[in-house]
């Protein structure tokens, strides 16, 4: 005779437990996991018990969600983890949390990416039938560099398999999928080198795709990729990166310095300039910038000369200019290699500092490179700032070097190097820096541009090699690492270039 299935028997306890979270929570919620949360009023939940079953609803205008609650799995801060029983008598997992608390937080978040996470289960197995997905996850794993922002995927089918990576409408960084792409495509093939991982597909918003785009055109064959944009009605469609070949940049043209400028305002600027630790830095558009070791105090434009820190101030009289050597003076004391390390001028914007230090000492980083002239933010991205900044120069043979400064680790790095490398090679292609006036004498090689990546030798993150090894074989791209001292002193502690993946296939 076949034996009757065990009766599951909720927890005694389980009834009042929920009731205390629900009587002592200020926004309860029911969330489950791969959806959004639920509030729960007095008009859309009901908490039955019955022969000793425990049946929790709640409802709205899209869902009706009916569970047996089993037992009390886990109490936190502002969240009660309860095993449930589904229909057809699988059990779950379903939670109830206060949105109200801080502490909910980060289960909202987890929420979110379990609910895109399905459906890009759905999308994967949409575009790619007779594939199974065999490993889907949007868990964190920080040895491997692996972020709980984009869920990934590993496909199978045969002997074949595909890396897949996703980004929701919602995701605060839609251009780092690619980062993660390639270091998700990168751990599959070294944890199971047997298992030939044949490229990489990425799912993102619509609308929000030419910067991967872009940036796939300039990356290796072993870094094969197929882009997807994916809709809000939840469809999704593929896209050719061919089809993006115009960049939202410009280079304005190159002006020569105060051209425009009264004598009083030439000899005011020569006399701030002379200070202790005051760089003067001239800009294509005529302009010229004062600062301390990256910090800008000043600035002169035309017949205007401005000065302050987070809030400008129009210079007009003599009482200005005493007013701005004060802010100089100060700043430099405090803006001191040996100056005091707590304090806010001391550590705001390392990497400006980190720039001036280079400007300073180009032929440190590279003796082949001209002193003079150094160019910044040409060409210009169209909308936002960047993160990285950088330095356009050029070498005695006539070669253009693209040069990104980071301060601290940052995943990104490469990739966000690329964009402006694409830029330059780009504009350099039209003619367009010659035509404009920059690097005047200078007779431009038409060879890509070399791209150097500088930070200090131990805040480069572990994953950025990886990235490096993923770009074309065209890009000459070389690390530099300098001395964690290189507020007192720019030294060069390694140079590492790069050589590129291997495809699969090649490897064997």
């Amino acid at each position: 005779m076949r034996a009757l299935p065990a009766r599951r028997v909720p927890s005694p306890n389980a009834y009042e437990l929920i009731g205390v979270f629900l009587e002592s929570s200020r926004s309860p919620a029911v969330l489950d996991p791969g959806e959004d949360p639920v509030p729960i009023g007095p008009d859309n939940f009901k908490l039955e018990r019955r022969g000793g079953i425990i049946t929790l609803e709640v409802w709205n205008e899209t869902r009706n969600l009916v569970r047996r609650v089993i037992r009390v799995r886990s109490q936190h801060r502002a969240r009660l983890e309860l095993t449930v029983e589904k229909f057809g008598g699988r059990t779950g997992c379903l939670s109830l949390i206060d949105l109200a608390h801080p502490a909910s937080q980060e289960a909202t978040r987890r929420a979110i990416r379990l609910k895109y996470r399905e459906r890009f289960r759905r999308s994967l197995l949409r575009q790619f039938p007779g594939w199974r997905v065999v490993e889907l996850s949007s868990e964190p794993d920080l040895e491997h560099s692996l972020s709980p922002s984009y869920p990934r995927a590993l496909l199978r089918k045969g002997a074949a398999a595909l890396a897949a990576i996703g980004s929701a409408e919602d995701a605060t960084d839609v251009d780092g999928t690619l980062t993660f792409g390639l270091i998700w495509l990168d751990y599959l093939r070294r944890r199971d080198p047997q298992v030939p991982v044949q490229g990489l597909v990425i799912f993102i918003p619509a609308g929000r795709e030419a910067a991967t785009c872009h940036r796939v055109r300039h990356l290796n064959p072993s870094a094969t990729c197929a882009i997807f944009v994916h809709f809000p009605d939840g469809l999704e469609d593929a896209v050719d990166p061919r089809e993006h070949t115009n960049f939202d940049t410009r280079i304005d043209p190159c002006h020569r310095p105060l051209a425009t400028a009264p004598t009083e305002t030439l000899e005011w600027l020569g006399r701030i300039q002379t200070a202790p630790d005051v760089d003067r830095r001239d800009h294509a558009d005529g302009a010229v910038s004062l600062a301390v070791h990256g910090l800008e105090f000043a600035r002169v434009t035309g017949t205007r000369t401005l000065f302050g820190l987070d809030h400008k101030h129009e210079a007009t009289t003599a009482a200005h200019l005493v007013e701005i050597e004060a802010l100089a003076r100060g700043i430099a004391a405090r803006r001191a290699p040996g100056g005091p390390r707590e304090s806010s001028l001391y550590s705001r914007n390392p990497e400006a500092w980190l720039e001036s230090q280079l400007r300073r000492n180009i032929e440190t980083i590279d003796a082949s490179l001209w002193t003079r002239p150094l160019y910044g933010q040409v060409p210009e991205f169209a909308g936002g700032e960047r993160s990285v900044l950088d330095i356009l120069a050029c070498d005695r043979t006539g070669r253009l070097a693209v040069i990104e400064v980071k301060a601290s680790q940052d995943v990104h790095l490469p990739l966000q190097a690329l964009d402006y490398w694409m830029r330059v090679k780009w504009h350099l292609e039209r003619g367009e820096f010659s035509g404009r006036g920059y690097f005047p004498g200078i007779e431009l090689r038409p060879d890509p541009p070399r791209l150097l990546l500088i930070a200090p030798a131990l805040d480069f993150h572990p994953a950025n090699e990886t990235i490096l090894r993923f770009l074309a074989p065209g890009i000459e791209v070389e690390r530099i690492g300098v001395a964690i001292e290189w507020r007192q002193e720019l030294r060069v502690m390694f140079r590492s270039s790069v050589p590129p993946c291997r495809s699969p296939s090649s490897a064997k």
